[in-house]
């Protein structure tokens, strides 16, 4: 294998590798705005030249392959002065609005230019106008004047979403980046070419000028889209709430995963955080009094539903689990259920309409949990949600607990108002009102997935952390705490204090989740199965994405 000495530091790299790559391998960071680790390398921009010996002029990093005893100098006269003077060549037609910009506080070009740049203009003719606000798609917004043709939009539609939506188009000063004549940037991953643009011409036209970058705050957990679970950082606003309508959860990121999302993630799961701040949040316990809604406390509530669990028998009760809730809610929530005796239980719908699914990211199961919810023993037969439905009907249970679901997405509104009604006792569980909540008797207010600390189990039976980004709604509980406080006047005792507590006795307890814990997850996740050494091998191997890591957010 080659070897390549980079500022007087030599390393071995497999053969192919490129300069920035070795470089990287060295902890040495080089500028790139067209370099992608996840896309086709172009050399096009040519922000990361460097000198190297016995060539004549500067060169590529991103394109130069390495050979054996290639020298270079990374920071070197020479090759500092050619980035600087790339760096003026780049800027001739931009703005120079740059603290107005939506991606000021994210754009390479400030950054590069504080770094590299520092010259003086040498800029006396009018700067070429391109034009502003160009409306790309559903979710993407344009300016192409900002646009320094780096081209990595252009390769991701054709490479990863593999639509071709855009294109370069004329020469020279008028080149501009431009959907293809009667094209849209309308494709499921869109919003992923706002995230790789490294300059302000491509925003989020729902996060465009709602809040300043450097306010927000970001917090690693998982998607909640569906059953993939992609890595992602939740970016939240507490500090300017005069901002984005006062929302707290204002947009999530990819976060970097190699064995699950890479860079990347769906549109679909980009979108899912609507409903943590939306005024359809149930944010204090309710009962329901001739007719009406009567918000009232935990003490209360609790009392009143442990009672009627009481006097109905565990053979009158019916409970309804979600593949939304946590590990941790299930763990709880199982122990609950068969303390209690309970055995009329379900947990999974077949929903009315087939879900949107791809050959990508995007699993057919919409739900985040549905294997933390096969290992933790629940049912994930869809007939058992049908037969809970019909005893209901049949009236043969006298108080229904429903976590999350909403029943009407499975079954027909007509039905579900039928056997809800032939309940005397329905309490719902969850974060938000909907159809099925608007039957029950009870509400009591969960915690959303951005407001709980806890664990999702993916599809192939990854264990990956949640961690919260903000503090509940209002009343709002986890869960696990909701279904302590129901527990102990009926003899289930929860003995937890944290989340973290409850993962360790499931991690004890349940093989699936056996020489597990929240340091063994770490950000990169645990495979049910997989011995605690090769987790640490494997998280050795791992070479960080400096691509990912934006110093605004440390």
């Amino acid at each position: 294998m080659p070897n390549i000495t980079i500022d007087g530091k030599t390393v071995e790299v497999e053969p192919g590798t490129t300069v920035i790559q070795a470089a990287e391998k060295l902890g040495i960071e080089l500028p790139r705005y067209c370099y992608h680790p996840g896309l086709s390398i172009v050399g096009q921009c040519r922000i990361c030249l460097v000198e190297i010996e016995k060539m004549p002029k500067p060169q590529v990093a991103c394109y130069t392959p390495v050979t054996d005893g290639m020298v270079v100098h990374t920071q070197s006269e020479k090759a500092l002065r050619a980035r600087k003077d790339v760096l003026e060549l780049l800027l001739v037609n931009h703005p120079l609005d740059c603290p107005v910009c939506d991606q000021a506080g994210e754009c390479w070009l400030q950054e590069y230019y504080m770094r590299l740049g520092q010259y003086d203009s040498k800029m006396i003719e009018d700067k070429v106008k391109k034009d502003k606000a160009v409306d790309l798609g559903p979710h993407v917004m344009l300016d192409q004047e900002r646009c320094i043709l780096c081209t990595r939009c252009v390769r991701f539609c054709d490479e990863i979403s593999k639509s071709h939506e855009l294109g370069i188009f004329n020469r020279g000063d008028h080149a501009v980046l431009a959907p293809h004549p009667g094209r849209r940037l309308d494709n499921l991953y869109s919003v992923n070419t706002v995230d790789i643009c490294p300059v302000g011409a491509l925003t989020e036209k729902d996060f465009r000028f709602e809040a300043r970058v450097w306010y927000l705050h970001s917090t690693p957990s998982i998607c909640p889209g569906c059953s993939t679970g992609c890595n992602i950082a939740i970016h939240t606003n507490t500090e300017r709430t005069h901002h984005a309508q006062g929302r707290r959860v204002v947009r999530l990121k990819p976060r970097y995963h190699p064995e699950v999302n890479q860079w990347w993630m769906c549109d679909i799961g980009r979108y899912s955080f609507k409903s943590v701040d939306d005024p359809s949040r149930l944010t204090a316990p309710m009962l329901r009094q001739d007719g009406q809604w009567i918000a009232t406390s935990w003490e209360v509530v609790s009392e009143a539903v442990t009672h009627k669990i009481k006097t109905a028998g565990a053979e009158r009760v019916g409970l309804w689990a979600s593949p939304q809730l946590t590990n941790e809610d299930l763990f709880v929530l199982k122990k609950f259920a068969d303390r209690l005796g309970l055995t009329r239980v379900a947990a999974t719908l077949a929903p009315l309409q087939k879900p949107v699914r791809d050959n990508f990211l995007i699993k057919e199961d919409h739900n985040p949990n549905t294997r933390g919810l096969e290992f933790t023993g629940f049912p994930l037969d869809t007939q058992a949600s049908a037969d809970l439905l019909q005893q209901a009907a049949d009236g043969k249970l006298a108080v229904l607990l429903i976590f999350y679901h909403d029943l009407t997405c499975a079954f027909a509104g007509e039905a579900v108002s039928r056997a809800l009604a032939k309940v005397p006792t329905v309490v719902f569980i969850g974060p938000n009102h909907n159809a099925t909540s608007a039957a029950a008797h009870f509400l009591l207010p969960a915690a959303a997935w951005p407001e709980s600390d806890g664990t999702f189990t993916n599809f192939a039976g990854r264990v990956q952390r949640l961690r919260q980004a903000v503090p509940p709604l209002g009343d709002a509980r986890p869960v696990w705490q909701i279904l302590k406080l129901l527990g102990k006047p009926l003899g289930v005792i929860v003995p937890y204090l944290e989340a973290g507590d409850v993962f360790a006795a499931l991690a004890r307890e349940n093989r699936a989740f056996a020489g597990m814990s929240y340091a063994t997850i770490g950000e990169l996740g645990h495979q049910s199965g997989e011995e605690a050494h090769a987790v640490k091998t494997r998280r050795l191997n791992q070479v960080p994405d400096k691509l990912r890591i934006v110093p605004i957010f440390g």
